[in-house]
């Protein structure tokens, strides 16, 4: 499976969604974001490509105010589960609070793919792909599950994918990013704007 264009041929690449829909101490969203994004940079991760900063309504709708999104591909020698937890220090060094699911909140670090890694199995990952709405809202999984479950019905994670790494291709879907943004219905996709 290609890497995206922008990586170096060293280490490992992964995809990360970034955003934000309330203030942190540090300033609004788009602060929070950038600074964000500053931090993730170390010895240990490499960010290679950022895409531009989104609008985006929240989701889900009446949740809280708009979101600002954007996507970043970085290389790195952590595991994913290392990464992960790297991303979690981050998001609680610009405090996020896990009160509600879903809920508003200052930072939202998520690992969206990691090479063409599918983790814990395949199986394990339809049945979370495939999970209804409803019982989306309820539960989250105990363990880390790659690529992002929902990331194909997500307009707020494939439009700044798509500025990275359009030609990143689902290890399960077998579709590029460019393909699963082109298969959302425009609904979807027309009031998330650039910044």
């Amino acid at each position: 499976m290609p890497q995206p264009s922008c990586t170096p041929k060293h280490g490992n690449f992964a995809l990360i969604a970034l955003g934000g829909n309330v203030a942190s101490t540090h300033g609004g969203p788009g602060e929070t974001l950038a600074l964000a994004l500053s931090a993730l940079a170390g010895d240990d991760i490499q960010v290679t490509a950022q895409s531009r900063f989104y609008r985006t309504p929240c989701f889900p709708a009446g949740a809280g105010p708009d979101f600002v999104n954007a996507a970043a591909v970085v290389v790195t020698h952590l595991t994913p589960e290392v990464l992960l937890a790297r991303l979690h220090e981050i998001e609680t060094a610009f405090e996020r609070k896990r009160d509600a699911r879903w809920g508003a909140r200052t930072l939202d670090l998520d690992l969206i793919a990691y090479e063409d890694r599918v983790l814990p199995d395949p199986e394990t990952f339809t049945a979370w792909k495939d999970l209804p709405l409803e019982a989306q809202t309820q539960r989250a999984p105990a363990s880390l599950i790659l690529p992002h479950p929902r990331l194909q019905d997500r307009g707020f994670v494939l439009i700044p994918l798509a500025d990275i790494a359009p030609d990143w291709r689902h290890p399960v879907l077998g579709q590029t990013v460019e393909q699963m943004l082109q298969a959302l219905p425009e609904g979807q996709k027309t009031d998330i704007v650039p910044l």
